[in-house]
C-alpha cells in the first residue's frame, strides 16, 4: 500500500504523514529531509544551492541514509546524524533551491521508489503523487490559505525558541509556494487522479482522521 502526500510548504505533510504511518503501522518517508540534507551539504561547501553548476559536482561527494531508530526516522549525511541540524530556516531555504535541479531529483528518485516497493509507506513531499509514486492507491493534496500556514509555522518556530515576525514568514510561505509550483522540473501540483484536501478550518487531529478513512477505503 502507497500513500503518497504532497503539498506546499506549511500545510503539515510531515507531521501528518508521520501520524498516518504510525496509526496504520506503516513506513514514514519524509523525502523532505532528504532534500534538506543536499542544501546542508551545500551550505556546509559554501555553495550556492540553487546553481546547478555549484550544487550537481557535490552530489558525487554526498551519501544520504534514511534509517528508522526506535520508531524514528533519522537523516544520514556521509555517515553523520543531521536529523536536527537540517530543520533550520536556512537549511529549509536551501532545500527549496536544491529540489528544483533535476539531478538532485534524480539522485534521490531510486532510493525513495525502492523504499515503497519493499513496505507498506507513508511518503510525502512535491512530486510524490505524480512522479515518484504514480501508481499509489491514495495520492493527497494537502493544503491550505497561506495565511493559515504561515500562522502555523510561526507557531513551530516559536516552540523552538525562535521569534520570527509574522510577515516574514508569510513572505517566505509564498515565495516557496511560487518557486514550487512554477519550476520547470516536476514542479508542484495536484495529480490527475489525486484528491484535494484544504485543511485551512481542520485541526491536525481531524486532517488525520479523515486521511486515514480514505486510506482505509482504498484498502477495502
Amino acid at each position: 500500500m502507497k500513500i503518497a502526500i504532497d503539498g506546499p510548504a506549511g500545510a503539515g505533510k510531515s507531521a501528518t504523514a508521520k501520524a498516518i504511518a504510525k496509526e496504520m503501522n506503516f513506513i514514514y518517508v519524509d523525502t523532505g529531509a532528504l532534500y534538506r540534507g543536499i542544501g546542508l551539504y551545500a551550505i556546509r561547501k559554501g555553495k550556492n544551492p540553487a546553481s546547478i553548476e555549484e550544487v550537481v559536482p557535490l552530489l558525487a561527494e554526498i551519501k544520504i541514509e534514511m534509517r528508522h531508530e526506535e520508531g524514528e526516522q533519522h537523516i544520514f549525511l556521509n555517515g553523520e546524524d543531521v536529523s536536527d541540524k537540517i530543520r533550520t530556516e536556512s537549511v529549509s531555504a536551501a532545500a527549496s533551491a536544491v529540489s528544483a535541479i533535476p539531478a538532485v531529483r534524480d539522485f534521490l528518485f531510486d532510493m525513495q521508489r525502492d523504499i515503497a516497493e519493499k513496505n507498506d509507506v507513508v511518503m510525502d513531499g512535491r512530486d510524490i503523487g505524480t512522479v515518484v509514486l504514480p501508481d499509489a492507491q491514495l495520492k493527497i493534496f494537502l493544503t491550505a490559505k497561506p495565511e493559515v500556514r504561515a500562522e502555523r509555522r510561526m507557531k513551530q518556530l516559536a516552540e523552538k525558541g525562535i521569534e520570527t515576525p509574522f510577515d516574514d514568514v508569510l513572505v517566505d510561505v509564498i515565495q516557496r509556494d511560487y518557486n514550487d509550483t512554477n519550476r520547470d522540473f516536476r514542479p508542484l501540483r495536484l495529480a490527475d487522479d489525486g484528491i484535494l484536501f484544504d485543511n485551512s478550518e481542520l485541526n491536525f487531529e481531524e486532517t488525520v482522521e479523515k486521511i486515514i478513512s480514505l486510506a482505509k477505503e482504498r484498502m477495502a
